[in-house]
C-alpha cells in the first residue's frame, strides 16, 4: 500500500471525522483524500508530483554542513507502522504538532496518524506557548506532541502548573533530537503521572528507531527503549550504533560519497556511541565526535550536563573542553543560572563531586546569559569549538 491508500481508507472509515486542523480551520478525511490525490499543496516537502515519489527532509547541520536526505515511501510507511504500534497511535489520537514540518521529529508524525483516521492540530511552532497549550483544551482524552528537550524545558520553568491542569488528556508526550536531562525526565513524570512519556531515537537518516516510556517508575536517563517493530540495531566492535531496517534513508541527495561513508550494505553507522542493557534496551552513551579526552579519560559531555541540570540553582548548561598546560584538555561548565537563584560555582563542583567520578567534574566554570542551541533544540557544540 501507498500513503495515498491509507489515507483513503481512513476516508472511508471516517469521511467526516477531521484529519487537519489549522488555524480553527477543520480538513476533513473526505476534502483530505482528493486534495492529495490531485497534489494540491500541503505543508510536507516532496519530490515529484505523486505520492509514489520521494521525501526530501533535511539535517540540522550540527556537525557539518546541512544535507537534504532522501526518504522513500516505503520508509515513510515503516517509520509510521514503527509508531503506531510501539506508542499506541489510534483513531482516537489527537496528536498537537507546534514544530518544523521539514524535520523529523513532527514530520514524521504526521502519517501514523493519518493512517490511523486520527486528527492533526496543526500550530505555526511553538513562539506563542498560550496558543499551544490552549490546543490542549479540545475535547479529547486521546491527545498526544512531540516537543524537543529544550522546549520541554521551557514549559517546566514557566508553565507548569497550567501543563499540570492537562495530566487526564495527555495520552502520550514525545521527545527526542537531543538528550532530556534527568531532572526534566522526573518533573514530567510528576506532572503527568499517568501520561505514557517517550525518549525515542531517531534521525532524519535512520528514521524512527527505539522508544522508552521513561513514566515507568525507573525514569533511567540515557536510555532510549527497544528497537521498533521495523528495526534492528547493534553496536560495533568500537562501541558505535549502528542499525539497519526498511525505515533508512535512501541517500543524501547529490551527495554520493556522505552517503556511502554512513550507509553501506544497508547498514546505517551512526555518530553515537551506545550500549544495550540485558533487556535489550538502548543507552545513548553520547555523540562520538563530542567525547572529550581528560588526561586519558573519555567523558561525555551529556553526563556532566545531565548531574548540573539536578543542581537547583542551574537553569540550563553546556560542558565544553578548554586547553590545559597538563592534561591537555580540562572540561569547562557555561552556566545559565535559574532565574531568581543565588548561583555560585563552588557549591556547584561540590555537588558535582558528590555525583559523578573525579575525572568527569569540570575544572572551570563561567556564568552566561544562555547556551547557544540549534534550531530544534540541541547544544551547539560548534559555537563553541575553540573558544
Amino acid at each position: 500500500m501507498t500513503i495515498l491508500d491509507h489515507v483513503f481508507a481512513s476516508a472511508q472509515k471516517f469521511p467526516d471525522k477531521p484529519a487537519i486542523i489549522h488555524q480553527g480551520q477543520e480538513i476533513t478525511y473526505s476534502r483530505l483524500y482528493p486534495m492529495m490525490k490531485e497534489c494540491r499543496p500541503l505543508p510536507i516537502p516532496l519530490l515529484g508530483e505523486g505520492w509514489d515519489k520521494t521525501f526530501c527532509l533535511h539535517t540540522t547541520g550540527t556537525t557539518g554542513q546541512a544535507k537534504d536526505v532522501l526518504v522513500s515511501q516505503q520508509a515513510v510507511i515503516a517509520n509510521s507502522e514503527n509508531l503506531i504500534r510501539a506508542q499506541g497511535f489510534s483513531s482516537d489520537t489527537v496528536f498537537v504538532l507546534a514544530g518544523a514540518l521539514d524535520h523529523l521529529g513532527c514530520w514524521s508524525k504526521i502519517f501514523p496518524v493519518l493512517m490511523c483516521g486520527g486528527t492533526l492540530i496543526v500550530l505555526d511552532g511553538l513562539k506563542d506557548m498560550d496558543a499551544f497549550l490552549s490546543a490542549f483544551d479540545y475535547p479529547s482524552s486521546h491527545l498526544a506532541t512531540f516537543l524537543v528537550p529544550a522546549a520541554i524545558r521551557m514549559l517546566l520553568r514557566f508553565n507548569a502548573g497550567r501543563l499540570a491542569r492537562y495530566a487526564d488528556r495527555i495520552e502520550f508526550l514525545e521527545t527526542g533530537a537531543a538528550a532530556i536531562s534527568q531532572a526534566d525526565m522526573q518533573q514530567l513524570c510528576t506532572i503527568l503521572p499517568n501520561t505514557r512519556l517517550y525518549n525515542t531515537y531517531a534521525s532524519t537518516e535512520t528514521g524512527i528507531l527505539c522508544t522508552y516510556n521513561f513514566n515507568d517508575g525507573e525514569c533511567i536517563p540515557g536510555c532510549v527503549g527497544r528497537p521498533m517493530h521495523h528495526s534492528r540495531v547493534f553496536i560495533t566492535p568500537e562501541g558505535q550504533i549502528a542499525c539497519q531496517g526498511p525505515m533508512l534513508m535512501s541517500g543524501y541527495r547529490g551527495d554520493e560519497a556522505s552517503t556511502c561513508r554512513v550507509l553501506r550494505e544497508g547498514t546505517f553507522y551512526t555518530a553515537d556511541n551506545g550500549r544495550i542493557d540485558e533487556h535489550g534496551r538502548l543507552h545513548i552513551l553520547g555523540r562520538r565526535d563530542d567525547v572529550i579526552n581528560v588526561g586519558g579519560y573519555k567523558v561525555a559531555p551529556t553526563d556532566v550536563e545531565n548531574a548540573a541540570l539536578t543542581f537547583p540553582s542551574v537553569a540550563d548548561c553546556i560542558c565544553v573542553p578548554v586547553e590545559h598546560p597538563i592534561t591537555g584538555r580540562a572540561l569547562k561548565l557555561l552556566v545559565v543560572p535559574a532565574e531568581g537563584a543565588e548561583y555560585s560555582p563552588k557549591p556547584l563542583a561540590l555537588f558535582l563531586k558528590s555525583c559523578l567520578q573525579p575525572y568527569q567534574v569540570p575544572l572551570f566554570y563561567q556564568q552566561v546569559e544562555r547556551i547557544e542551541r540549534t534550531p530544534n533544540g540541541k547544544l551547539n557544540r560548534r559555537f563553541y569549538a575553540g573558544k
